[in-house]
């Protein structure tokens, strides 16, 4: 059988894990990566160790949902303290350099004034050596600038954190990816793999064209008990949908959460990519309705939810480049996106505000992002106008309606916009929620609080609407879809939730106005 023709299965999950914690921006990015291991993952693994019990209480406390709570039985308590202890030993390098930046960062604040900043190179800690420059801005406020190409280049970007487990969706909710550490299980098969190997681009191509065990099995790099555990992840045929092309006119697909495929019989782009991988669901598209080949893929900003890298890896080989927002280069809390996927195989190409990028049978202009980064000074986010088969569609993603007469100037640029797709997670995290292992001085618990990762509200949402004279407008789904969103955004809702309330208040507005509107979940279509 090792010869004979097979696909992936349709419900294969690729979880991209680093040091044993699901992968994102900030757990794989160098600088953010040493930060957050430093300050949030071995303090959180620290913290478990001492109440396991405490930790699997608060995980399965539906209140307590989202909170940072390490969701593993006690019966594994050795294996996570043999977890730390590795990080500890292998990771120091990486640990130096998260208490060399908070070193760094807190000799700026003292010491650079407004005078001369040469003499305070001398006394930055070793570990930043050749890696910073200093400046101040026209403020007169000084901060220190990473310089990111080189980190990847230094000890403290090491491949060998990488590792992916291959499993079977079950259906049921995985454990809460910013918090939970994934431990090896009879359930997966891991390999000790960087996300860049080229045997992952051959195992994610076989949902479209059929491979072999042994083609597999070497590019893989699989020993024998890995490789007897492959054939449970595959199957004699392909799981793809008969309509997932079209030979005329324009269609949008809805995949939930930010997620849009649009397509021209031409081309094909995607947004926001995270695709359900359970193939046996109904009133939801998943990976056997994605086009063949995705001409682009559109990165609205660097949000877990938003920058999936578990769907990432599943599509590569099958698309033309990822458009990625330009990053204000070395910022601490402004990551590089196209340094961090390219780094993972990934095709990229970076975008400023209004740059253009067509594709077959279209184009796609980037777009200002305003607000849900806690006011920090992050450029890594862009919107975008799609204009293909007739039609002008806005995709907002969560940016916010806090000024207005932004999209007043985007209507100049693009012209009226005929659809509008906004995020309006009103009511979103505080700062120090995402953004906490990153702070080097403290911000009070009031100030965190009124600094949050907030969409649009409905007077927001409205004002958009007005200002890009948009005829039809469409909410996402904002942590609502189980299936997706759970274990990701841990969010829960109820009827009395203010992010429902100012939906209904946004849509009620859309009927009053002759805006045709939804508020989208699972399964959506439009085809013209």
């Amino acid at each position: 059988m090792i010869d004979e023709p097979v696909f992936v299965r349709p419900d294969l999950i690729i979880e991209p894990l680093v040091d044993r914690f699901y992968a994102w921006l900030h757990t794989v990015a160098p600088v953010q990566a040493a930060m957050n291991l430093a300050y949030a993952q071995v303090p959180l693994l620290e913290s478990y160790l001492q109440s396991p019990q405490v930790h699997i209480n608060a995980s399965r406390n539906p209140e307590l949902r989202g909170g940072f709570f390490v969701n593993i039985d006690p019966s594994r308590v050795a294996e996570v303290r043999d977890l730390l202890t590795a990080i500890k030993r292998d990771r120091a390098p990486m640990l130096d350099f998260a208490a060399a930046i908070s070193d760094g960062e807190e000799l700026v604040r003292q010491s650079a004034t407004g005078f001369a900043m040469t003499p305070l190179y001398p006394k930055l800690p070793a570990a930043l050596s050749g890696l910073v420059e200093m400046a101040y801005d026209t403020n007169n406020q000084p901060s220190i600038r990473y310089m990111e190409p080189l980190v990847y280049e230094s000890p403290v970007y090491t491949e060998d954190r990488q590792c992916v487990q291959l499993s079977l969706d079950t259906g049921v909710e995985r454990p809460f990816i910013l918090s939970t550490p994934r431990l090896p299980g009879p359930e997966v098969l891991e390999l000790p793999i960087p996300f860049r190997h080229p045997g992952l681009e051959e195992l994610c191509r076989a949902r479209l064209e059929p491979t072999t065990l042994g083609r597999l099995r070497e590019a893989l790099e699989l020993d024998d008990a890995q490789a007897a555990q492959l054939p449970r992840l595959l199957t004699d045929k392909p799981d793809l949908a008969g309509d997932r092309h079209i030979g005329d006119g324009g269609r949008i697909r809805y995949f939930g959460h930010a997620c849009l495929v649009l397509q021209t019989p031409e081309g094909a782009v995607i947004t926001d990519p995270w695709v359900s991988s359970d193939a046996a669901a109904t009133g939801r598209y998943t990976y056997r309705d994605l086009p063949d080949f995705i001409d682009l893929v559109l990165i609205t900003h660097g949000h877990q939810d938003h920058i999936v890298l578990e769907t990432l890896l599943q599509l590569r080989g099958r698309v033309g480049t990822v458009v990625v927002p330009r990053s204000s280069r070395g910022s601490l809390a402004d990551p590089s996106l196209a340094l961090y996927l390219s780094r993972l195989g990934l095709p990229v190409t970076e975008v400023d505000d209004f740059s253009e990028v067509p594709f077959p049978g279209g184009t796609v202009i980037a777009a200002p992002f305003l607000g849900e980064h806690a006011d920090l000074d992050i450029r890594a986010k862009s919107t975008y106008i799609a204009k293909f088969a007739g039609k002008t569609v806005y995709i907002g993603a969560d940016s916010s309606g806090i000024e207005p007469g932004l999209y007043r100037y985007m209507r100049r640029q693009a012209g009226a916009v005929d659809m509008a797709f906004l995020g309006m997670e009103c009511a979103g995290a505080p700062l120090t929620w995402l953004y906490g292992a990153l702070l080097t001085a403290p911000v009070t618990k009031k100030m965190s609080d009124s600094r949050t990762l907030s969409g649009s509200n409905a007077a927001q949402a409205s004002a958009i609407l007005t200002e890009l004279g948009a005829a039809e407008a469409y909410v996402y789904a904002m942590g609502e879809e189980d299936w997706l969103v759970g274990h990701v955004m841990a969010t829960s809702y109820n009827e009395d939730s203010y992010q429902l309330k100012q939906v209904e208040e946004f849509m009620t507005w859309c009927s009053e106005h002759g805006v045709k509107a939804d508020h989208l979940y699972g399964q959506h279509e439009w085809k013209w």
